[in-house]
């Protein structure tokens, strides 16, 4: 049967019927049947505060009795100001200027325009770009070029994007001080490209849907050096890192590094709303100058300072001090540590934890087949993909759900059905 509704990342013609969802509150989901299931991955890591917050409710229907958007060509709104002031605030000194856009991926797309046009206005055009192996940094046509061309999910489109510059990652590479080969690496790419590139993309700490991988916090502190010793811009991607998912309001705060170009995004708008934010440095903002090649930024998303987004994410800011949510991360973290830390089963590669993200790395996919429907059994909703079988939770989610999610993720490993798959 032919449908309607074309779903991501799903073959059509043999996808299963979508699990209705009703209702949703707090950490919970409620299905058609009146199932409830503790959304173990906060709707791809964007309902940070939990369904249908009172607060944040509030908030959002006070904004669309007034007007929900206006055009920020020529008007403008106070939820729009009220919440570049606040990025501003909470954001290291350096970045002072923030654009709206409508989605992570359209914020990354901004940054790199930023980067390009900054450039040329310098009378110094540079158009490439350096990403990291596994990288991801969403599904649009520039940031596909970001994206790993040979592992990435986008490699069916290779050809249509730009060809980048991809270094190697470190992985947890915290004695990167001295004579790490990484790093060596990408000095050495940065010195071969610094005439061409742009800007340097990363996600600060950890690789999220390129597999969740880590590095450390001093790899980022090295990387800094190295643009500024170079002349290259850099781009930190906290679109899934961001709003203390890491532990810390933002993963650069744990390096104690800023970017040029920071973008954000998922977290921003608690789920409410598709909403991001690239936030610039005093230096590219100048940059635009009268005078310049090119003085207007080239850009303008009909939906950019969304009134009721912007709303939305104000009342979700003030959540962090009103309800101590970064207590609540170190909370899970603490409970993902002590669950996952001594999965010694065979078919398990490792287990990572990070703030309120807890990973299971299996050595083949086909591991990880039949395991939706073993966590909704339990009443836990997951989604696996590749070789990760992972949990990104509400922050509100209570230690007991916690308990019953990492349960879950366990009691599979051990199941018949994860043991009795053969991996060459």
């Amino acid at each position: 049967m032919s449908r309607k509704l074309w779903l991501p990342y799903a073959q059509m013609q043999t996808a299963p019927e979508l699990i209705r969802v009703v209702d949703a509150q707090g950490p919970h989901l409620i299905l058609q049947d009146g199932q409830r299931l503790i959304d173990g991955i906060s709707s791809w890591w964007s309902v940070i505060h939990g369904y249908a917050h009172p607060k944040i409710n509030a908030a959002a229907k006070e904004q669309i009795d007034r007007f929900s958007h206006m055009m920020m060509c020529g008007l403008g709104n106070d939820p729009a100001e009220q919440l570049a002031e606040r990025l501003v605030e909470i954001t290291p000194e350096p970045l002072q200027h923030v654009f709206f856009s409508d989605s992570g991926s359209v914020g990354v797309e901004v940054a790199m325009k930023m980067a390009v046009q900054y450039w040329g206005n310098q009378g110094t055009p540079k158009s490439r770009f350096m990403a990291f192996r596994h990288a991801y940094h969403g599904d649009t046509t520039a940031c596909m070029s970001v994206a790993d061309p040979s592992e990435g999910m986008h490699s069916t489109f290779r050809g249509l994007s730009p060809e980048q510059i991809f270094a190697p990652m470190p992985l947890d590479c915290g004695q990167c001080a001295g004579g790490c080969d990484h790093l060596a690496q990408v000095e050495r790419l940065l010195v071969q490209h610094q005439h061409e590139l742009a800007a340097v993309i990363i996600e600060p700490l950890i690789q999220c849907a390129g597999g969740f991988r880590r590095h450390s916090p001093r790899f980022l502190q090295q990387l800094r050096q190295l643009c500024d010793r170079y002349n290259t811009l850099l781009i930190f991607d906290e679109v899934a890192t961001g709003f203390g998912r890491t532990g810390s309001m933002f993963a650069m705060d744990q390096a104690q590094v800023c970017p040029d170009l920071l973008v954000l995004g998922k977290g921003l708008t608690c789920g409410y709303s598709a909403h991001a934010a690239t936030l610039a440095c005093e230096r590219i903002y100048q940059g635009f100058g009268p005078g310049t090649n090119s003085p207007v930024f080239m850009h303008g998303p009909t939906f950019m300072g969304n009134a009721l987004a912007c709303r939305i994410a104000l009342a979700g800011l003030e959540l962090f001090s009103q309800e101590n949510r970064l207590s609540d991360v170190g909370r899970i973290e603490n409970q993902l540590k002590k669950g996952l830390s001594d999965l010694s089963i065979q078919g398990v590669v490792d287990t990572r934890v990070l703030g309120a993200i807890g990973v299971i790395e299996v050595d083949h996919p086909d591991r990880l087949i039949g395991v939706q429907a073993f966590a909704m059994q339990r009443g836990v909703w997951l989604r696996p993909f590749e070789r990760y079988l992972y949990t990104m939770p509400p922050y509100i989610t209570s230690p007991e759900e916690m308990t019953q999610v990492i349960e879950t993720m366990r009691a599979w490993c051990e199941s018949d059905s994860f043991q009795s798959v053969g991996v060459r």
